[in-house]
């Protein structure tokens, strides 16, 4: 069963979707603000997000764009806002698809299940700046694929899924094949030998953060 969050203010429109969808055996989650949305991202597992754009406290693009940079997921904009500058808005911060209001609920259902089966048979997710297939060990930055060891690849793997997140690194070591009675600074060689290979410059890191007293995060 797919998870679907949406995030949507009006309350009637919110309880009429999530009821449509549930009918097509969705498990849906819905939110009217944003804040309280992101949190649930943090916490639990969605397969896809059913976005407005007119909400309160953000609007819906900054929203889009934070989920894009922050999380793996595909979204679809449901929006009143139905011009052509707000759908090439929508697709250039990394909108799967956009939905104007108002529409048939039934096509919804099936656009979700077009971005499923499309999401489903890809092994690349692009998160940030990188593009990565898991099961083949490899990522690209800005087009260029660099070489990661097997430890390399699941440390940043797990660093990127939690991105803003700061992951000790007893975690890190958990999410890797490092036995659990390496030491830390194993784990900071590692650490230190994949921001030669993806910062421009190791000394002042864009990407992978030390944070004192913790480990690590990817911002």
């Amino acid at each position: 069963m797919s998870k679907i969050l949406l995030i949507e203010d009006d309350l009637e429109i919110q309880e009429q979707v999530s009821g449509y969808l549930r009918t097509f055996d969705f498990e849906v989650k819905a939110f009217a603000y944003p804040l309280e949305a992101l949190n649930a991202l943090e916490n639990e597992a969605f397969d896809l997000v059913v976005l407005d754009l007119m909400l309160p406290q953000m609007d819906g693009f900054d929203l889009c764009r934070m989920i894009k940079e922050r999380f793996a997921l595909p979204i679809l904009i449901s929006s009143a806002r139905g011009d052509i500058g707000n759908k090439i808005m929508g697709f250039e911060l990394g909108a799967d698809d956009y939905l104007a209001k108002p529409y048939e609920p039934r096509e919804l259902v099936l656009r979700i299940e077009a971005i499923l089966r499309r999401t489903a048979t890809s092994t690349s997710l692009q998160i940030g700046d990188f593009e990565i297939d898991e099961s083949s060990r490899m990522i690209k930055l800005d087009g260029y694929e660099i070489e990661l060891t097997k430890i390399e690849f699941e440390i940043f793997f797990k660093l990127i899924q939690n991105r803003g997140k700061a992951l000790s690194r007893e975690q890190i070591i958990h999410a890797s094949s490092l036995s659990d009675d390496s030491k830390n600074r194993t784990i900071d060689m590692h650490v230190s030998n994949l921001r030669n290979k993806i910062e421009e410059d190791s000394k002042e890191p864009k990407y992978i953060k030390s944070v004192w007293g913790i480990g690590y995060k990817f911002v």
